[in-house]
């Protein structure tokens, strides 16, 4: 999926904004240092599956990971946006700690943040676009969508479809 995404907008002309979330922030973390702490949590939460995806030989060190992943899918990595804002929505993977202005919004929390920001009533001034937390079901409230319906757990792929005032979804 790397290589796709990594290779420009799927669709010519059409402007394209990958969000870094909790996952590859992960795999950053265990490339740039190598160490116990953070390789353990990275290959426990689908590193495993991502470095076989890459070819990795499961006898090579943590060290020498970064070696075998192809140039031009760890600068696309690193170069991963935060967040985006358009039309009314901020786009990011986890969510916005309350309280805090937008522009204010640490890195941690807007790709690892559940509570209070699931349970805030608070309005952020763009409407909050995120994944992170599975549900079944999009979830729609006044200031934010969620979207993540548990694709990697086996559940469906949601795509939410913003036009203007209107709000779909797309599942597969």
């Amino acid at each position: 999926m790397v290589a796709c995404l990594a290779g420009g907008s799927p669709l010519a002309g059409m402007a394209t904004v990958n969000l870094m979330g909790n996952h590859e922030h992960m795999m950053l973390a265990a490339l740039a240092s190598g160490e116990t702490e953070a390789t353990d949590l990275w290959l426990a939460n689908g590193g495993i599956d991502s470095l076989a995806s890459w070819g990795v030989p499961r006898s090579a060190q943590p060290r020498e990971w970064a070696t075998y992943l192809p140039k031009p899918h760890l600068l696309f990595l690193r170069d991963l946006a935060v967040r985006h804002a358009s039309g009314g929505y901020l786009f990011v993977h986890a969510g916005v700690r309350p309280g805090i202005p937008i522009e204010r919004q640490s890195r941690h929390d807007l790709m690892w943040i559940r509570e209070p920001f699931l349970s805030a009533k608070d309005r952020f001034g763009l409407v909050v676009v995120h994944g992170h937390t599975p549900r079944h079901e999009p979830v729609v409230r006044a200031n934010r969508i969620g979207i993540d319906t548990g694709a990697v757990m086996g559940g469906a792929l949601t795509c939410a479809v913003l036009e203007e005032d209107r709000l779909g979804f797309i599942t597969a």
